[in-house]
């Protein structure tokens, strides 16, 4: 039986066929990973999902979507072919918000990515430094860790993120500008026993309690070398979080001890809220910067933020 999937190339009158309502429902299912989740996200029924991602292969001449119980992820075709509608779509974004801007200032969000480190660090001075100069401006922040962060780049659910370098398979049509490195800190609260003064001894952290990074974080990685090399164990009395507000509340509510990225207490230790003690840390350097599609252009807003962190990490 002949499949409809598997024709010849595009040709001229097939790619007259293609919408946009296309393209975007494509990358809407992509991004979902399942047709009810593309539905709900486009306000349209599931079976109007289904018929136009059909309407798109049959244009596209094979299959772009795998169905399945565990829901639906784009073939090799597809992923390739999602590449050029993200690339379409968001041209249709950034020229609907230029348009945005001149009737309505500012209600056109800009998305961004950055790892909870930097969430608590660098990107709140470069956001309150943007809002000085656009009052109107909107910005959406995702925290995640670095392999989502990455993967909701690479499907354009945001315009950049702060973040590290990852395996080169993972980075393909991303690019990676270094800002700053990133340093281990060691951080109590004013009037902790260990912040009276002088070095403190590895082995003295013990006798209190730990807050570290989860497991599979590069500031986990860190902290663990850290621990190791003084022979430290800290698998009791330890709290593991990625969660910034809950290791600065642990950490400013007893006399627990926080180890960290360094811009991650930055603020807090600039404030006085939390001190720096005397602790010796091998020195290690985690390259932090901006990632962006290699082959998609910044939004002047987008590109505005960018030349804020740069002058403030």
């Amino acid at each position: 039986m002949h499949d409809p999937y598997e024709t010849a190339p595009l040709s001229p009158t097939a790619l007259s066929r293609m919408r946009l309502r296309h393209l975007t429902c494509f990358v809407a299912i992509a991004e979902e990973r399942t047709l009810a989740g593309a539905a709900a996200r486009l306000g349209l029924s599931q079976p109007a999902v289904s018929k136009t991602l059909a309407e798109l292969e049959l244009i596209a001449g094979r299959r772009l979507v795998d169905r399945g119980r565990s829901g639906a992820s784009p073939t090799e075709a597809g992923t390739r072919f999602l590449r050029h509608a993200l690339e379409v779509t968001q041209a249709m974004e950034s020229a609907s918000q230029a348009l945005v801007r001149e009737t309505a200032p500012g209600r056109a969000p800009l998305r961004i990515g950055a790892l909870p480190t930097v969430a608590g660090g660098v990107l709140p001075r470069a956001i309150v430094r943007l809002h000085r100069d656009r009052p109107h401006a909107w910005v959406q922040v995702v925290s995640a860790a670095n392999p989502e962060l990455v993967a909701a780049l690479t499907t354009g659910r945001i315009e950049f993120a702060i973040g590290r370098t990852a395996e080169p398979s993972t980075m393909r049509g991303i690019s990676f500008e270094h800002l700053y490195t990133e340093s281990l800190a060691v951080v109590a609260r004013p009037g902790h026993p260990l912040a009276a003064g002088g070095p403190v001894g590895p082995s003295a952290l013990l006798n209190h309690p730990l807050v570290i990074p989860e497991h599979g974080t590069a500031p986990r990685l860190q902290a663990d070398a850290f621990l190791q090399s003084v022979g430290l164990d800290a698998s009791t009395r330890c709290t593991e979080t990625q969660s910034l507000a809950l290791a600065r509340a642990l950490t400013l509510l007893s006399d627990a001890v926080w180890i960290t990225s360094r811009h991650a207490a930055q603020l807090d230790v600039d404030r006085g809220f939390l001190v720096p003690l005397d602790v010796t840390v091998p020195h290690s350097a985690e390259p932090v910067g901006v990632l962006r599609r290699s082959r998609a252009r910044l939004s002047d807003l987008a590109e505005e933020v960018v030349d804020l962190l740069r002058t403030t990490a």
